[in-house]
């Protein structure tokens, strides 16, 4: 039944037939005229979908479910805008059409107006529409003490610094993305479609003169229905049970999961194990975000600006002529799940303590992170230790090194490396990891000497504006991607004291001033993994069978389907950057094991796509040769099936069957009981008439004889 209610009555659409009737008899002749009327399907007519939606998911650990979840069915409620905190008077107590469905201004997104929704029957849901510009006063849905009892300070190691007691890192964080909402919410993407429901707002449920708006009324309707409950040891033992005795097992969760990116400067046996005297500098840095809202993680600061400047730190060290005779090998590493109690370092960590790795924990001399590093105030760059571990003599004596050598490297550059100072805990970062193993020497490098200067620390509003990113007006894509800009300037000069810093770390003697990071390098990988994923360069350096990857806006949550998007990006500029194009056939890329001496276990061969062809519609591919690897970003709870752990992460994210949002228009109870009552009457009627028919069918359908016809 198409339903397009007017003040006046029902407009009856169905296909090409439209009429205008009193209201109850219309739904009653518009199922008549259905059969006869040609169109779009009866759905189509009722229901406006909204198609650029991302919606708040549950996700769970040992010991809470945080997120948020609708009924089986669906959520059903008439819409109301929230624009400014009197609104919420409407729906908490004046309006008497509950539950509500609310469309909230943005700006109003926050933990005090939440938990006031959160504590009342009367709100069946909530859509949050983005707030242009960004919050002034910062958002951060994250908490204050980001992976708080995972990483190194505990009550037997740097008790004083537990908890965030020296330093609240995250200060603006509400910890809003760890509360558990029984209702769905969803976050509207398109300006556009969240404008056609504030139309529909206004047509149909404005209040008038104080008093509730007559029906019909527009309803908005979310399917977020989450299959697990409680934490991670409820669902994982759920499933695994469903994995033991069904023939077709139901999962409820999924483990949070994906792969590191690794490389070495001097290339080392992947399957094997380094020499236990051969000493490794290892250079880390995070690759994932998250939000409120499911795989809506941009993360220009908190992720972005760290791996693109390791990246373009990386490049700048390959192209030095005597890396290989380096005393020391250079480890570039890129960890993923470190959002989420640092799935990532605490695998590989892991791996190294059980010889699954090459390097062990024993290889490592030195330990350097980069973290979040675009947002310096008068370019300076705070390098954080650990004021525990440097009690020790021998790991202040190298941490005194690795601080001068880093001072000295900034030298004549327009970045300035200051200490934070002797008694200052280290940031949230995947050094505590390793820390907890072993004393090793290391610092982290900051932007900022106590909180983060990131007032949108793992929120939907740290895009590209919050690392002051710029274009001109006008730019064609391609130009954009090749624009070089002043983020782009700053990052590129932070990438070449680090490259600079670990060439001398790595024993190297000769003079660093041509080590030099590339800004235009710097630019293309912010476009990409901020702007547009799906451009010219990033087609070109990946393999032909996955680039469907490619899409317009990326996103770098860790998800639980793996390689995530991100995680294949990392990977493949890695390998254009530190790698060496090959004269091989694509036979031989994809097979390097029969081609003598390809070194096949310290390498690896990929078939990228190439360039297109100035003359042609066609690519000219290639193949490359690289030293990138990757590692599984699992944590070793899982692995061990300690799925309570205290020590490891134990995230796990919720399956769901369907996730879809859709506006229409509701009728009310009165009419909505008329509807039966009609329905009823006009069934029971039907089965009556085919009774009786049935029951006179040999007098109402008998054929005469013929009058003319004799019988003998």
């Amino acid at each position: 039944v198409g339903r397009a209610w007017g003040s006046r009555g029902m407009e009856v659409a169905t296909g090409s037939c439209r009429t205008l009737l009193p209201a109850w008899w219309g739904l009653l002749l518009a199922v008549l005229a259905a059969g006869s009327c040609r169109g779009n399907s009866v759905e189509r007519k009722i229901y406006i979908p909204l198609n650029k939606t991302a919606p708040c998911v549950r996700l769970l650990n040992a010991t809470h479910q945080i997120g948020c979840q609708s009924s089986i069915s669906g959520d059903t409620g008439v819409i109301h805008v929230v624009e400014k905190e009197e609104d919420l008077n409407w729906v908490l107590a004046d309006g008497p059409h509950p539950p509500y469905m609310i469309l909230l201004d943005g700006n109003l997104f926050n933990r005090r107006v939440m938990l006031q929704l959160k504590g009342t029957s009367r709100v069946s849901g909530l859509a949050v529409a983005t707030a242009k510009p960004s919050p002034p006063q910062g958002f951060s849905p994250g908490l204050k003490c980001p992976n708080d009892g995972f990483g190194v300070y505990s009550k037997d190691y740097g008790p004083q610094f537990a908890h965030c007691n020296k330093t609240v890192w995250n200060p603006v964080g509400s910890g809003l993305s760890y509360e558990d909402f029984d209702f769905p919410i969803f976050l509207l993407e398109d300006a556009n479609e969240t404008q056609v429901i504030k139309q529909c707002y206004q047509d149909h449920n404005v209040p008038r003169d104080g008093s509730g708006p007559e029906y019909p009324l527009c309803a908005m309707q979310l399917f977020s229905h989450m299959h697990a409950v409680t934490s991670t040891v409820t669902c994982m033992r759920r499933s695994s049970l469903q994995s033991t005795f069904s023939i077709n097992p139901e999962v409820v969760c999924d483990p949070l999961l994906d792969y590191n990116v690794w490389s070495t400067l001097q290339p080392i046996n992947s399957s094997g194990k380094v020499d236990p005297e051969k000493e490794v500098i290892i250079v880390a840095t995070r690759i994932d975000s998250h939000s409120f809202f499911w795989n809506i993680a941009p993360g220009a600061e908190s992720a972005v600006s760290s791996f693109v400047t390791h990246l373009a730190a990386a490049e700048a060290l390959h192209k030095v002529s005597d890396v290989h005779l380096l005393q020391r090998n250079i480890m570039f590493t890129f960890f993923q799940g470190e959002t989420f109690d640092y799935i990532g370092s605490s695998r590989m960590v892991y791996d190294m303590e059980k010889d699954k790795f090459p390097v062990r924990l024993d290889n490592i001399h030195s330990f350097v992170e980069l973290n979040q590093v675009a947002l310096r105030n008068d370019s300076i760059l705070w390098m954080h230790t650990d004021p525990v571990s440097r009690m020790n003599e021998s790991v202040e004596v190298q941490v005194r090194n690795l601080l001068d050598i880093l001072r000295n490297s900034s030298l004549g550059a327009n970045v300035t490396l200051q200490e934070a100072g002797y008694s200052q805990p280290l940031p949230p970062s995947s050094f505590q990891r390793f820390l907890r193993a072993r004393h090793i020497p290391g610092v982290v490098l900051t932007d900022h000497r106590t909180a983060f200067e990131n007032r949108y620390y793992q929120s939907m509003y740290d895009t590209p504006e919050n690392i002051r990113m710029q274009y001109p007006e006008g730019l064609s894509p391609e130009e954009t991607l090749e624009y070089v800009t002043d983020t782009a300037k700053s990052l590129a000069e932070v990438a070449t004291v680090v490259a600079r810093a670990l060439y001398q770390l790595a024993g190297g003697d000769n003079n660093t001033s041509a080590i030099q990071a590339d800004p235009k390098t710097v630019s293309r990988m912010l476009y990409g993994f901020l702007i547009k994923t799906n451009n010219s360069w990033f087609q070109s350096i990946i393999k032909p069978d996955i680039k469907g990857i490619l899409g317009d806006v990326p996103q770098h949550y860790v998800a639980v389907s793996s390689p995530v998007n991100t995680t294949y990006l990392v990977q493949y500029v890695l390998a254009n950057l530190t790698g060496t194009v090959v004269n091989f056939t694509k036979e031989e890329c994809l097979n390097p094991e029969k081609i003598p001496n390809s070194e096949k276990e310290m390498y690896e061969y990929a078939w990228v796509q190439g360039s297109l062809d100035p003359n042609s519609t066609s690519r000219v591919p290639y193949c490359v040769r690289s030293a990138v690897h990757l590692s599984k970003a699992l944590s070793p709870a899982f692995e061990l099936r300690q799925w309570g752990s205290t020590e490891y992460s134990t995230w796990t994210e919720s399956r769901w069957k369907e996730i879809r949002a859709r506006i229409f228009l509701v009728a009310s109870k009165e009419l909505e009981i008329i509807t039966l009552v009609v329905g009823i009457a006009i069934l029971i009627f039907s089965l009556l008439a085919t009774y009786f028919i049935n029951a006179k069918a040999d007098v109402l359908f008998s054929i005469p004889r013929d009058p003319g016809a004799v019988a003998y």
